[in-house]
């Protein structure tokens, strides 16, 4: 027998390969179920969470929807707020001048006259009539400033409800103030479109203030003593005159635009020859001359007096009469009490500044209160701060009669620095540095309402201040 050689029936040794192919291939189906259930169950899983980002995402729509309606009612409210505010206030200047006519005129009442309460009652029904028509529903008006005697604010508040979600409802406003204010563009040297309208002297035939004309006699005399002869080219120039200047040359640089040439306040002279300029730029300062422009070099301002009787100081007594002192009383605002109407006088003819300009001052600072004290420590008519009551001379801030001699050589100053009675008076206020600085009224409140009332009391008394009118605008 051939050694490894068997014969029969197989051995057995493990499962019949049929059989194992079988339980693979049941193996195999089990599997395959499963894993459609598993891609059953992962495909209602991946179901439920696409839901849930579709729902987030609706949800979130629904948010930015809330969102952007609320953004859209905020926008609409405070349209309706500002053109309020700027309707109140366009209503109160409207009116503002009625505030200072006097009630009573010859023992007839005055039509022009203004009651406060009507005065601030024409700004209220104006605010919310405009607030209203530009879809604000709920409207309150108030006026910031209202202690004081005449009002330059107003302040417009609106109000809605709107839905956010499932009926909550938020409430939504805006506010907005809007003010009487001194022109934006007051600026140094120019008073305003208002020309010089009073007396005029001629020099070599040119016309020019009494009070530059005597300085000029004393520098022409000076200059022929220095064996120079000085030429008066131009002095006084109408606004009409300046418009055919500036259409012959429209070049702002070299030619003013008509109403903004100071040759129109009568302090200007253009001298020659141009043999003359050195002695001009060496000699001029003492006689209260200056360079206005650095490349004109025969362009000279006067500024002892840096304006006329419209833009802060008295006219000369020519102006009034022989009767000097009867013609300044009657020139003082009806407003005045007649106990200071002396001392207004003395200072306004001493230091050459508006009676009608200090009173109204007074009227703004204390309202003649002798006594008055400020929260900023503020004293007397005048509202003197201890420093500056110092620096003036000025020993008791309660003695009326020196404030006002004091407050007049005060204003002498700063309407000789600034040449203008906005500026002049915003830097009583806020302090000639905050003036300089910006060659502005400042934009602080409390120095705006200061300067509007007291223009608007100037107004209302008669005298015309250059740049003066007041502007209607939002409070920034």
């Amino acid at each position: 027998m051939t050694a490894g050689v068997r014969t029969g029936r197989p051995r057995r040794c493990g499962r019949p390969v049929s059989r194992r192919l079988g339980q693979a291939r049941l193996s195999s189906g089990r599997l395959w179920r499963r894993a459609r259930q598993i891609r059953r169950a992962e495909s209602g899983q991946a179901t439920i969470l696409l839901l849930g980002v579709l729902l987030a995402v609706v949800a979130g729509a629904l948010v930015l929807g809330a969102i952007a309606r609320g953004i859209g009612v905020r926008s609409d409210e405070q349209r309706a707020a500002d053109l309020g505010a700027l309707a109140g206030a366009r209503a109160m200047h409207d009116a503002y001048a009625g505030l200072f006519e006097p009630p009573v005129i010859a023992g007839r009442p005055n039509g022009a006259h203004l009651a406060r309460a009507e005065y601030l009652e024409r700004g209220r029904r104006a605010a919310v009539a405009t607030a209203r028509r530009n879809g604000a529903r709920h409207v309150r008006v108030s006026v910031p400033d209202d202690d004081t005697f005449a009002p330059v604010r107003v302040r417009v508040e609106v109000r809605d409800v709107i839905e956010v979600g499932s009926g909550e409802r938020v409430a939504v406003g805006a506010r907005a103030e809007a003010e009487l204010a001194p022109p934006a563009d007051v600026a140094l040297w120019s008073a305003g479109p208002g020309e010089y309208r009073g007396p005029l002297a001629h020099r070599q035939g040119k016309p020019m203030r009494p009070d530059v004309a005597a300085a000029f006699d004393r520098m022409h005399a000076a200059a022929r003593r220095d064996g120079v002869s000085l030429i008066v080219v131009s002095g006084f120039r109408s606004n009409a005159e300046q418009a055919v200047l500036f259409a012959r040359r429209p070049d702002p640089k070299w030619v003013a635009r008509p109403g903004h040439s100071l040759h129109r306040l009568g302090t200007e002279l253009d001298l020659g020859p141009p043999a003359a300029y050195g002695w001009l730029a060496a000699n001029a300062k003492r006689f209260h001359f200056i360079q206005r422009y650095s490349w004109e070099p025969w362009h000279y301002g006067f500024t002892l007096n840096a304006g006329s009787s419209s833009v802060g100081f008295t006219a000369s007594t020519s102006e009034h009469g022989s009767d000097g002192a009867a013609s300044r009383a009657r020139s003082l605002p009806s407003f005045v009490p007649a106990a200071y109407a002396p001392a207004l006088s003395r200072a306004a003819q001493r230091w050459n500044v508006s009676a009608g300009l200090l009173a109204a001052q007074l009227m703004a600072e204390s309202n003649f209160n002798p006594f008055a004290r400020s929260p900023a420590g503020a004293l007397g008519i005048a509202q003197f701060m201890p420093g500056t009551a110092r620096a003036m001379g000025l020993r008791d801030p309660f003695d009326a009669e020196a404030s006002i001699d004091a407050q007049a050589r005060l204003m002498r100053d700063l309407l000789r620095q600034f040449g203008s009675v906005p500026l002049a008076l915003a830097a009583y206020n806020a302090g000639p540095a905050r003036v300089a600085a910006c060659g502005c009224v400042p934009p602080i409140r409390e120095t705006r309402g200061y300067v509007a009332r007291i223009l608007g009391l100037l107004g209302g008394a008669g005298e015309a201040v250059p740049g003066g009118g007041l502007e209607v605008r939002l409070v920034t």
